[in-house]
């Protein structure tokens, strides 16, 4: 993309080691808290202010207040060598005077700095000590030509440890100078109608506020950018939707008699929301656009017999199925649901992942290949260039937040004319729909299936582990199945681990073989063995986890679920870990251990958990308390990431952004009228990587 991008972004493209005082040792730092270009420092907005402008005479700063004086430097105080007492400066002005304080300070350093004799702006909090006023480490000291740099409100930037405030803003305004001036892409009534300002006025108003509410999101400059960056999502969703609907897709249709027999073989009625989402399904497979769909239901709502019937609505047709899963258990546990029902229809299933190899891979691709698999099953392994459909025609693609774009089109390309369903379990809220599946229809799965019972919420304090333990063996001599999920320990995959062994070898020592383990770094055939022990006759009734279970994993013996650290969660996790029990017809129970004391968006997070078992209340709550970067558990590739916008502030601006570049699309789907070329600058200016690659290739 970057050969073709506009030469007026170039100085925004390049390295942030192009601005002063960035060098090396730096610029990891300012990499971790931006990125690594000069664009990226422009987004990096403010979230305080220090108001300098406050310039007294020494003998009238008040302390505890920041004050900007010009004082004359009037003696040095150096301590003694070895001694851990500070260097002082002692300075003043015709009122008094005042002593500077450097703990550890370089006297050369300090000598340049602070010359006997002569005058310095010095800016900084004012205290006192004895009676004495004194400014400890000075933020700013400058020669009286820099007086104005320093006498101005100063935005207070998010910073990383080893990234000092002066030195970070200092690197922004750089940036901010560097930005150009450049064509409007807005529409002009809109933006008059909000009184927004143009781009390059919008940037350079978010980096110099001059109050409080101008840090807000909607201080109409800062409105403006996040409607730019909302825009820029949505007109990309769009370009890549248009492409896709662009190239033809095919006519499926099939006679019904393959979805006839297994809706014989199950021992359910499909929900009415089901059979809503079949038709839906269905009707788009028969029409000749390429179908692009997203099925959002709620844990255990039934996607996955939904997913089922389309897939025979293709072999119906006489064309091949696919379904992507984002995990080897997941893909084994589909497989094995299906294939019951797909032996009734007499349509061969098989299941493909990176485990499957040697003869038995060669002849399953061959198969493939020669259209005798009529549906296959597996993980990524599916788009690898070995595999090879004989008329691949209908994909479906589970928990796609798990997977890029990239995954989805690439999936896509393995047949011709190829229809994509993608499913998710994970509730998004509608705001989140829009910015991350905004170039898709969209079907709701909003009823459970029969059978699926209500599950009971409780949180207790870690301090009673040893009671919860005593009731856990109860249930087991009863015959209960018991998850017990590992603590989430976001940096390091090895403590969870230890922390899941650690349980693991606590509870063995109570329960014996009654206990299995699983964890993410076990070998397959492991993870095989203690699944199989624990959902078949293999005797283990509570299984150790880690979040490995989180997604897809059915035991619908299992009735009781304990979260260890539940507050270390999101809430979409904590659902989908929930939905794990409930699933055979029994009630279940979930507990909630948290390590007290809660910070108040833990205790809010966890009392949504134990009040509400609906997903879309919960992804609504989500959002809320931890804004759209982090609501689908992890941050995953599918998921755009905000700088400038905030979803549950700029909610109505996505809705217009949605509005516009639909309207846009209509009128100028090449982008080829002087605001489709400025537009093209904005697609840049946001890295909307996928959306210029369509445009190019048309």
């Amino acid at each position: 993309m970057s050969t073709l991008r506009p030469p007026v972004l170039f100085p925004l493209f390049a390295k942030v080691t192009t601005l002063p005082g960035i060098g090396p040792r730096l610029v990891k730092f300012v990499e971790k808290i931006a990125g690594e270009n000069v664009v990226n420092l422009l987004w990096h907005l403010p979230s305080g202010l220090l108001d300098r402008r406050f310039s007294p005479k020494v003998g009238d700063a008040p302390a505890g207040k920041i004050a900007t004086m010009v004082v004359e430097i009037l003696a040095h105080a150096p301590p003694p060598p070895r001694s851990k007492v500070p260097y002082r400066i002692t300075c003043g002005d015709d009122t008094g005077k005042i002593t500077l304080v450097f703990f550890r300070g370089e006297r050369d350093y300090l000598e340049r700095m602070l010359p006997v004799g002569e005058q310095r702006v010095i800016s900084g909090k004012v205290e006192l000590f004895d009676g004495r006023r004194q400014m400890s480490h000075p933020d700013h000291i400058v020669p009286l030509t820099q007086i104005d740099d320093v006498k101005r409100v100063e935005p207070v930037y998010p910073l990383t440890e080893g990234l000092s405030p002066k030195i970070l803003d200092k690197a922004v305004r750089a940036a901010v100078a560097k930005a150009p001036a450049l064509p409007e892409w807005l529409d002009e009534a809109y933006q008059k109608r909000h009184g927004w300002p143009a781009w390059h006025e919008a940037l350079r108003a978010v980096h110099t506020p001059a109050n409080e509410p101008e840090l807000l999101p909607d201080y109409a400059p800062r409105a403006r950018l996040a409607y730019d960056e909302l825009l820029s999502n949505q007109l990309a969703l769009a370009l890549v939707r248009l492409k896709q609907r662009v190239r033809r897709g095919r006519r499926i249709a099939g006679d019904g008699a393959l979805r006839a027999k297994v809706m014989a073989a199950l021992p359910y009625a499909l929900t009415g929301a089901q059979a809503r989402a079949l038709e839906e399904i269905v009707a788009d497979m028969g029409s000749e656009t390429r179908m692009l769909r997203l099925l959002q239901g709620d844990v255990g709502s039934g996607k996955t017999i939904v997913a089922l019937l389309a897939m025979l609505a293709a072999v119906e047709a006489g064309v091949q199925a696919a379904l992507m899963v984002p995990t080897e258990i997941l893909a084994q546990q589909h497989f094995e649901t299906l294939k019951p029902l797909c032996d009734a229809a007499g349509v061969r299933v098989e299941v493909l992942t990176g485990r499957v190899k040697g003869a038995i891979r060669a002849e399953l691709l061959a198969d493939v290949a020669a259209g005798k698999v009529q549906i296959l099953v597996g993980t990524h392994a599916l788009f690898q260039k070995e595999v090879d459909f004989a008329d691949l025609a209908f994909a479906v693609i589970d928990e796609q937040h798990r997977f890029g774009v990239h995954q989805r089109l690439e999936l896509a390309g393995k047949g011709s004319g190829t229809d994509v369903l993608v499913m998710t379990a994970t509730p998004i809220p509608r705001t989140l729909t829009l910015t991350a599946y905004g170039d898709m229809d969209v079907s709701r799965l909003d009823e459970k299936p029969p059978g699926r019972m209500p599950v009971d919420t409780r949180l207790a304090s870690l301090e009673r582990l040893d009671e919860i333990a005593e009731g856990v063996q109860r249930a087991v001599k009863t015959g209960g199945k018991v998850y017990w999920v590992c603590p989430l320990v976001e940096e390091s995959e090895l403590i969870d681990l230890a922390a899941a062994e650690e349980r693991f070898a606590h509870l063995k020592a109570v329960m014996g073989d009654k206990v299995a383990l699983i964890h993410g770094k076990m070998k397959p055939a492991e993870k095989d063995a203690a699944m199989d022990s624990f959902s078949g006759q293999g005797g283990a009734q509570v299984l150790v986890a880690t979040t490995v279970i989180e997604v897809g994993v059915d035991v619908p013996d299992a009735t009781i679920m304990v979260i260890e650290h539940a507050e270390r969660f999101g809430l979409a996790q904590l659902h989908q870990l929930r939905g794990r029990i409930g699933r055979g017809g029994k009630s279940g129970t979930c507990l909630l251990l948290y390590a007290p004391p809660l910070t108040q968006t833990a205790k809010a997070r966890l009392e949504t958990m134990r009040d509400t078992e609906d997903g879309f209340v919960i992804a609504e709550e989500d959002l809320k308390l931890r804004g759209g970067g982090e609501v689908l558990g992890t941050r995953q590739s599918g998921m755009p990431e905000f700088k400038l916008a905030d979803l549950m502030a700029h909610g109505e601006l996505l809705a217009a952004a949605r509005d516009d570049a639909k309207l846009i699309i209509a009128r100028d789907p090449n982008l080829e009228t002087p605001r489709g070329q400025a537009l093209r600058t904005l697609l840049y200016l946001f890295e909307q990587d996928e959306a210029v690659r369509t445009l190019r290739s048309g």
